[in-house]
């Protein structure tokens, strides 16, 4: 656990960093900030898709996936039951900026493989190199939507932790495929992220969430009837 530890650690001080960091930026660098992370996490998003969708062999998964993954969302009302507790923080415009790190942090090769080799391997290179990422990147959030972007290192201790847990299972069932499949419906979902922060579209993407787990459902049901 001590690269999660590491990527955990690097996210709560790149988001007290960048928190500081706020309280001296004007209201029009805050502004250039908002489209800056907006086309960051557009761009990220996209290269995602772009480099993935080539090496699909399911080309119709994703569009099943956002499809259901959004209408049990949305049936869920995961983003109305997630805005109602990011409004007790205080900060109204905290939501889009915690659902977009939670993604940025959380759904990537390195944030999903990491914990594997370091169960499996004790090796922690895939988490050092994603927790540096995470540092910068927490440290620019912060300093736009403020210190409650560390929330988003709970959720990420979490979501690792489970995986490094379920790493002898894990490891078998995160084939090539799968990877591929889900860092493409990942990639849609930051792209999401990303056209809302710079206010083209307002998606709510905490309700497209479960789109992520139509690829491991499918992946699943084939390896238990193939």
């Amino acid at each position: 656990m001590i690269g999660t530890l590491y990527n955990t650690a690097a996210i709560l001080i790149g988001s007290t960093a960048g928190s500081l960091l706020k309280k001296s930026i004007g209201e029009k660098q805050q502004t250039v900030l908002f489209d800056a992370m907006g086309l960051a996490a557009a761009g990220i998003g996209i290269n995602s898709i772009v480099n993935n969708m080539p090496d699909s062999k399911y080309p119709v998964l994703f569009i099943v996936s956002l499809a259901a993954g959004c209408l049990i969302g949305n049936w869920l009302d995961i983003d109305g039951t997630f805005q109602k507790l990011v409004r007790r923080t205080g900060n109204e415009g905290l939501g889009q900026g915690l659902s977009t790190a939670i993604l940025l942090f959380c759904i990537g090769t390195l944030s999903i493989l990491g914990p594997i080799q370091s169960a499996l391997y004790n090796d922690h290179t895939y988490l050092f190199t994603n927790g540096t990422l995470d540092l910068v990147t927490s440290t620019v959030l912060a300093s736009t939507y403020g210190i409650g972007i560390a929330l988003a290192a709970i959720i990420l201790f979490l979501w690792q932790g489970a995986i490094y847990l379920c790493a002898g299972f894990a490891e078998g069932f995160l084939s090539p495929e799968f990877m591929t499949e889900l860092s493409i419906v990942g990639g849609f979902l930051i792209a999401a992220s990303g056209i809302s922060i710079l206010k083209i579209k307002a998606f709510k993407t905490m309700n497209m969430l479960p789109a992520l787990c139509i690829p491991a459902v499918f992946f699943l049901v084939r390896s238990l009837f193939l």
